[in-house]
């Protein structure tokens, strides 16, 4: 066996025979237990020892040419411990694999952190994460995306937002933000639009945002931690890969959603209530409540119960699950429910 060897040199080739080396299963069959039982009762045999008995060390012949019968315990310890010996060695062997690829495990991921570039960092501490976004717009130099959920903004936040946002646009930074249909009832989100607008920036409004995301420059992005208070914890995303995925999904939810234009002069931009109450419906049919669809949507929970009401009027319904079922019979999602 090769195994024995320690010699660094040659640890890959006794991998290599370990692995390529059959292992010879010794068993006993029914002639060769009915010679043994004969030879154990003393009888005189005339035919040729089956070759499972002597193989397994049950039978030796004495040096008269007697037959004797070795009690199988004694047997197997001459087979079981060399078995057991290379087990161990192949143990030992699968333990080091385990450990090296562990330690390449590590190698690897720490690559990603080569030249300042890492998958990503956590950041914790809603101070921190605003500074640190606060750095990062300051930083920005060609374009800014950002997608808000959750309908309108707190006025502290977005005060804090337009002071890093109104520079970067006015160093010719693009900035495209999406928000939900919900923040064109919003006083003073509409109110950082106007303003924004103004720069430059391009707003648009969706009935649903995937999450909320800004990416500077294509060259880092935060998220929320999803395992986390979402507003103590972030993700600051610098591996390139992750941020070309990022950048595609807003790309693809800023292709579907509806441009936000608002002056103080003009009335309220239009809610967009055949959409909104679609989306709405849309949810109540696949079974999610008042409370999940109003988180999903950016809305009251009241909101969401008027246009649940609406509908049930529309439809004369006496119930959820019978206004869930002529909604689908009807098939009105797909041409829109009147206000």
């Amino acid at each position: 066996m090769i195994m024995h060897r320690q010699n660094p040199k040659d640890v890959q080739m006794c991998v290599k025979v370990d692995i390529l080396n059959k292992v010879q299963v010794l068993e006993i069959c029914e002639t060769g237990l009915n010679f043994y039982a004969r030879v154990l009762k003393g009888r005189s045999i005339n035919q040729e020892i089956p070759e499972c008995l002597t193989r397994l060390g049950l039978l030796r012949r004495t040096p008269d040419n007697r037959l004797v019968a070795i009690p199988p315990g004694l047997a197997a310890s001459g087979l079981v411990r060399p078995m057991e010996a290379v087990i161990d060695r192949q143990q030992h062997a699968l333990d080091a694999v385990h450990a090296s690829i562990y330690r390449a495990e590590q190698v690897y991921r720490d690559s990603y952190r080569d030249d300042g570039v890492q998958a990503a960092r956590v950041i914790s501490g809603a101070d921190i994460i605003s500074t640190t976004l606060a750095s990062a717009v300051e930083s920005c130099q060609e374009e800014l995306l950002t997608a808000q959920p959750g309908g309108g903004r707190p006025q502290e936040l977005l005060a804090k937002a337009l002071a890093s946002d109104l520079p970067a646009l006015r160093r010719g930074v693009r900035q495209r933000t999406i928000y939900q249909h919900t923040v064109r009832t919003h006083s003073p989100t509409l109110s950082y639009v106007d303003q924004i607008s103004a720069a430059g920036a391009e707003v648009r409004t969706l009935d649903e945002v995937f999450d909320r995301i800004i990416v500077c420059d294509q060259r880092i992005a935060f998220v929320p931690d999803p395992g986390e208070q979402r507003s103590q914890t972030a993700l600051a995303v610098e591996h390139p890969g992750l941020i070309r995925y990022l950048v595609a999904m807003f790309e693809h939810a800023w292709e579907r959603a509806t441009p936000l234009r608002y002056s103080p002069g003009a009335h309220r931009p239009p809610l967009l209530a055949d959409e909104t109450r679609r989306s709405v419906l849309q949810l109540m049919v696949n079974g999610y409540t008042d409370e999940a669809i109003a988180g999903r949507l950016g809305m009251s929970v009241r909101t969401v119960a008027t246009h649940v009401r609406k509908a049930s009027e529309i439809f004369n319904s006496r119930s959820r699950a019978q206004l869930a079922y002529l909604i689908a019979k009807a098939g009105v999602l797909d041409e829109g429910v009147g206000n």
